[in-house]
């Protein structure tokens, strides 16, 4: 009975020991986890930021590929680059409807259509003396043709690229030129605005030279000034030095924030930066330009001119470099067509904060046409 109780116990004892050796070996197995588990962890935030930094690099990678590809797609198609001139695809203001100038705040203003050439239509305002606002109220296009023959001076103003006739601070400056007196004729080129056609330099010229005439047909002795305003100056001096060879001048030259030749003025636009120490700049990006038969060759222009001379341009300017309006200025003064005729510079400080298109807001401005506008009609007249 003893030898079958020691037995019962002996087995007893084998059935438990392994417990312990199982207990044992679960810890074991834990601690093995336990480190397998936080190297897991680890490895998340880690696979985090390497898929991160391989988006960031795709990204890198693609948009240096554009960067590298845009040089040889101006180059190709020269035609991308005479649209980033023009920039005629840009409405601004949109959902302005052109034919309703008043709805702009003109309601001294006609809209005309005129055609230069055949399939060729550009859409006109021209916007009457301070003096004959309440007279026009109601009245027609031949009414407004007249009044061009009252005694009143007249400015054609040829605006920049980009926007239409009815831009904002276009209208702020009609607005200004009003009340000083003047009739302001303005219009978009063929190909902006409400305006048919394809634009060209040649084109914008033609157009400013037809708009001209048809002013000059109606204005009698009453003088006529031109104003070109950024990429306008190009054209002003074209039709200047074409008027001036036909011996038709204007009455005076007003150029606003000009620059010295397209050339010259798209290697100092700010789109330009990227690219300025690109290795072949002018070859991708300036050659193309001149292969469109783009030159708006200010510089050359005014050796050509017979007329008196007024520069406007604002020290802030970031679109148009306040060195080149000044750098045309001195090839104008020194030019032998200009030895009758008056040639004057007028910078705007930086503190005023003119910039690129604000120069109507000077007080001064009533002031500088004044005496400068002065004293061009006692020389024509004279």
């Amino acid at each position: 009975m003893r030898k079958r109780n020691e037995s019962v116990t002996v087995e007893h004892e084998r059935a438990a020991a392994p417990a312990p050796l199982d207990k044992g070996c679960s810890l074991r197995h834990s601690l093995r986890l336990a480190p397998a588990a936080a190297d897991a962890g680890m490895k998340r935030p880690l696979g985090r930021r390497h898929g991160l930094w391989f988006r960031l690099r795709k990204l890198i990678i693609w948009l240096l590929g554009v960067y590298i590809t845009i040089p040889f797609l101006v180059k190709l198609c020269p035609a991308i680059q005479a649209k980033l001139v023009f920039l005629n695809f840009v409405r601004v203001p949109y959902f302005i409807d052109l034919k309703r100038p008043q709805d702009q705040g003109l309601n001294h203003t006609c809209n005309y259509y005129l055609q230069p050439e055949e399939d060729v239509t550009i859409g006109v305002w021209h916007t009457v003396p301070a003096a004959l606002w309440k007279n026009a109220r109601g009245k027609d296009q031949l009414w407004f043709e007249d009044t061009l023959g009252s005694s009143h001076p007249v400015i054609l103003y040829l605006h920049g690229n980009a926007g239409t006739r009815g831009g904002d601070h276009r209208v702020e400056l009609y607005k200004v030129l009003s009340s000083l007196g003047y009739h302001v004729v303005t219009f978009d080129y063929r190909g902006w605005g409400d305006s048919v056609g394809s634009p060209s330099e040649r084109g914008m010229t033609y157009d400013a030279l037809h708009v001209f005439d048809w002013i000059k047909a109606r204005s009698g002795d009453n003088p006529v000034y031109i104003w070109g305003h950024s990429l306008g100056t190009g054209v002003a001096t074209n039709v200047v030095r074409r008027l001036c060879e036909r011996e038709t001048p204007p009455d005076a030259l007003i150029l606003e924030s000009p620059f010295t030749n397209i050339r010259e003025e798209a290697r100092s636009h700010p789109f330009s930066v990227i690219y300025r120490y690109f290795p072949g700049f002018d070859w991708f990006f300036l050659d193309p330009i001149t292969t469109s038969g783009i030159k708006f060759a200010n510089d050359e222009n005014v050796k050509y001119i017979s007329c008196s001379l007024l520069i406007l341009h604002a020290e802030d300017d970031p679109v148009v470099p306040f060195h080149l309006g000044k750098k045309l200025y001195n090839i104008a003064a020194t030019s032998r067509s200009f030895r009758d005729y008056k040639v004057q510079f007028v910078p705007f400080h930086t503190d005023l904060g003119y910039r690129h298109k604000y120069i109507y807001r000077s007080p001064e401005l009533p002031r500088i046409l004044r005496e400068f506008l002065g004293k061009s009609e006692h020389e024509h007249h004279h």
